[in-house]
């Protein structure tokens, strides 16, 4: 098996670094209501209400089990040093549970004059501009794999195994990958909890002072 190169390596350990700083800033704008990357006149498109209620639900039975993990090592008398050291790992697992639901909550898709922005929490943060973006149209997948999927320049973006958008482009552009690898893709498509509302945002004139602004046709 061939070992990651040091390189690969740094760059996987700043993406994982970046993940916990954008997850604790969305924590922060979690709390008092506001949004990453949404600028005036442009539209937010949402996707975590599909997987928000499963994720509160897990963070839950999380809670329940580190509860019920102290009571059994404080009845089996375990020391105090190993209970603590648990409480810090399982806490630690809560936060980034609750930093996943609030990144993804506070950073939602974004349709702007110039650009499509899809994201997804603080893992992926693909920027499209309007002029590249040839058709859009609305669909109902539910069988999705992977959340994340790059392959024969198609990409997806799932959330709870659902996509219902999907963007043509008029040639490819560069994706970053999650953990920061390159790729290419031609057709989009991702997941809004109101894939209409993105259809409509899509198909929009954007404004006549930005260059190369077209109509999008549907398909």
């Amino acid at each position: 098996m061939t070992r990651p190169r040091p390189a690969d390596a740094a760059r996987v350990a700043r993406r994982l670094m970046s993940f916990d700083a954008k997850g604790t800033a969305s924590l922060v704008l979690w709390v008092t209501r506001r949004r990453d990357g949404v600028p005036p006149g442009a539209t937010a498109v949402p996707y975590s209400a599909a997987q928000t209620t499963p994720m509160l639900m897990w963070l839950f039975a999380m809670v329940v089990e580190l509860v019920g993990l102290e009571v059994v090592l404080r009845a089996v008398g375990a020391p105090g040093p190993l209970r603590v050291a648990v409480l810090i790992v399982d806490a630690y697992s809560l936060l980034i549970v609750l930093a996943v639901i609030a990144a993804c909550v506070t950073r939602p898709h974004v349709v702007s004059d110039g650009e499509l922005r899809v994201r997804y929490g603080a893992f992926f943060d693909l920027r499209v501009p309007r002029e590249r973006i040839a058709s859009v149209r609305r669909v109902r997948d539910f069988n999705e794999s992977r959340l994340f999927r790059l392959e024969d320049e198609v990409l997806t973006v799932a959330v709870s195994s659902q996509t219902s958008v999907v963007v043509e482009l008029t040639g490819p552009v560069t994706v970053v990958r999650p953990l920061g690898g390159l790729g290419r893709a031609r057709t989009i498509r991702f997941f809004a909890d109101d894939p209409d509302a993105a259809v409509r945002a899509l198909r929009g004139a954007p404004s006549e002072d930005q260059p190369g602004g077209t109509r999008v046709g549907s398909r």
